[in-house]
C-alpha cells in the first residue's frame, strides 16, 4: 500500500507539474491584449519620400554539398537525390532614402535562430538595409539543419551549424548582388483570381482566399522582376517523396522566367488552404505550376500603379498569452513545457508601405479565411494589401476562433496560443491596416 501510495502521489505530482486547464477567460481583460493594442495604436512609422523607386534582385544557390534531413510532414531522414536545387532569393526595394530587403528561402519555415544568424551577418557586412523581411516558399520537401532544440532534433531536421552558416553567407552575397544591380523602376500591383487551384482543407467548399497578389518591377532597361504570393500550401509532393524539391513554387517561378528576369514566390496566408493538384508526382506538380503560370499571363483581375515614392517602415512585437498546447479539449501542457520543447517563437510583424501598397510580413501561419475582410478594409482606404508568412519565426497556425474546438490538425495541434488567438491576431492586422490608411 505504501508503494502504491508513493506511485499515485508521484503520478499526481507529475500531472500537476506538466498539465493545466485551458484558459477560457475574456482576452480583452488581459494585460497582454491591452498593451499589444495600445502598442499598435501608437506605432510611429519611419517615413521618407524619394524622387523615384529603386529595386534590385539576385538569387544564390544554397544546395548543400552533402544530403541533409528533409523537413516537412514527418521525420524522413536525409534526402536521397536532388530534384531541384535550393536558392535564396533577394529583393531590395527603396526610394534612395530607405531600403528594405526581402529574403526568400525554399524552406519550410525560417527559424528564429536562423534569422538571428542571418541578421548578424548582414549587420557585420554593414549593408544599407533598414528592414529585413524573411519569407519562405513553405516547401514540405526542403532541407533541414537550421532548427535547434528538442523538437528540432525530433521532428524538424535538427541543427547543423554548417547549414546555418551556408544560408547566412549566401544571404549576404545575395543582398550585395541585389544592391549592386539596383536601378530605377516602375512598380505595379496586380491581382489574379485563381480559385480553381486551391481549396479549404477544413471544410469542403469552405471559404478561401483565391487571389494571387503580385508586384512587378520594371527597370529602365526593360528588365522585369516580380514578387508574388499565393495561398496554396506547397504540399504537392507526398510524404514518401525522398528528393530535395521546392515543390510547385519552384516550377512556377521557373516558368515565369520566360517573362521575368527574376521571380520570387512568398507563401501568403496559407493556413487552412490546400493545393488542388492533379497528382502527387513531379510531372503533376510541373503541370499544376504551368497552369498557374498560364493564368498569370492573362489580363489581371485588378491592376494599379504605385507612385508618390513614399515609404513607411515599422514593426510590432505583440505580447502573448500563455502558450496553450492542448492534449485534450480543456487540458494543455504547462507553458514551461511548451517553451522547453519549442523555444522562442519570435512572434512579430514587420510592416512597410510602398506608396499605396501595404505589405505585412508575419511570423505566423495565418489562415486565408481572414483575408477578405482585410482586403476590403484596405481597399476602402485606398490601399493594396499583401500579407506573407514565416518572417523569421513561427508562432503556429492562426485560424478563426470558431474552429478552435474542431479536431483539425491546424486548430488543435498547431494553434499554440489559446482559444482567442485568431481574433487577437485579426485585431492586430485590422489595426495595422487602419493605422496605415490614415
Amino acid at each position: 500500500m505504501k508503494i502504491l501510495a508513493w506511485i499515485t502521489g508521484l503520478l499526481l505530482l507529475l500531472v500537476f507539474a506538466l498539465l493545466t486547464p485551458v484558459d477560457w477567460s475574456d482576452p480583452k481583460e488581459k494585460t497582454y491584449y491591452r498593451e499589444t493594442m495600445e502598442a499598435v495604436e501608437q506605432l510611429q512609422p519611419a517615413t521618407s519620400k524619394g524622387e523615384s523607386w529603386l529595386a534590385g534582385w539576385a538569387e544564390v544557390n544554397v544546395t548543400p554539398k552533402e544530403p541533409v534531413d528533409l523537413v516537412g510532414y514527418k521525420p524522413r531522414g536525409k534526402y536521397e537525390f536532388v530534384l531541384d536545387s535550393s536558392f535564396v532569393k533577394c529583393l531590395v526595394i527603396g526610394n534612395a532614402k530607405q531600403t528594405i530587403a526581402y529574403l526568400n528561402y525554399e524552406l519550410l519555415i525560417i527559424h528564429p535562430s536562423l534569422a538571428k544568424s542571418i541578421k548578424e551577418k548582414i549587420s557585420a557586412a554593414n549593408l544599407p538595409i533598414d528592414q529585413i523581411h524573411f519569407t519562405a516558399t513553405h516547401t514540405h520537401s526542403g532541407m533541414g539543419g537550421y532548427m535547434p532544440g528538442l523538437m528540432g532534433s525530433i521532428a524538424f531536421g535538427g541543427y547543423d551549424e554548417s547549414i546555418v552558416e551556408l544560408l547566412a553567407e549566401k544571404s549576404v552575397i545575395g543582398i550585395k548582388q541585389a544592391l549592386e544591380n539596383q536601378d530605377t523602376v516602375q512598380i505595379s500591383y496586380q491581382k489574379y483570381n485563381a480559385p480553381q487551384f486551391v481549396s479549404n482543407r477544413f471544410i469542403q467548399d469552405g471559404p478561401i482566399d483565391p487571389y494571387i497578389r503580385q508586384l512587378v518591377f520594371t527597370k529602365t532597361n526593360g528588365q522585369k522582376g516580380t514578387f508574388f504570393t499565393y495561398t496554396a500550401h506547397a504540399t504537392c509532393l507526398n510524404s514518401r517523396f525522398m528528393g530535395l524539391s521546392g515543390d510547385y513554387p519552384y516550377y512556377l517561378t521557373q516558368d515565369m522566367l520566360d517573362d521575368f528576369e527574376f521571380a520570387l514566390f512568398a507563401a501568403g496566408t496559407v493556413g487552412s488552404h490546400s493545393p488542388l493538384v492533379p497528382g502527387r508526382e513531379p510531372k503533376d506538380i510541373k503541370a499544376y505550376a504551368y497552369q498557374i503560370d498560364s493564368l498569370m499571363e492573362q489580363r489581371p483581375t485588378f491592376k494599379d500603379s504605385i507612385g508618390n515614392h513614399v515609404m513607411q517602415i515599422t514593426s510590432i512585437k505583440p505580447m502573448f498569452p500563455e502558450a496553450t498546447y492542448r492534449i485534450s479539449d480543456n487540458i494543455r501542457l504547462r507553458p514551461w513545457v511548451f517553451n522547453t520543447l519549442f523555444g522562442d517563437t519570435n512572434a512579430h510583424f514587420d510592416v512597410v508601405r510602398i506608396g499605396n501598397t501595404l505589405l505585412v510580413t508575419s511570423s505566423g501561419e495565418i489562415s486565408g479565411m481572414f483575408y477578405e475582410k482585410w482586403d476590403e478594409m484596405a481597399a476602402a482606404k485606398g490601399l493594396n494589401l499583401i500579407i506573407t508568412s514565416f518572417n523569421g519565426g513561427y508562432m503556429g497556425y492562426i485560424v478563426p476562433d470558431q474552429y478552435y474546438n474542431e479536431t483539425y490538425f491546424e486548430a488543435r495541434d498547431m494553434n499554440w496560443f489559446g482559444p482567442y488567438s485568431g481574433s487577437f491576431f485579426d485585431e492586430i492586422i485590422t489595426r495595422i491596416i487602419s493605422s496605415a490608411g490614415q
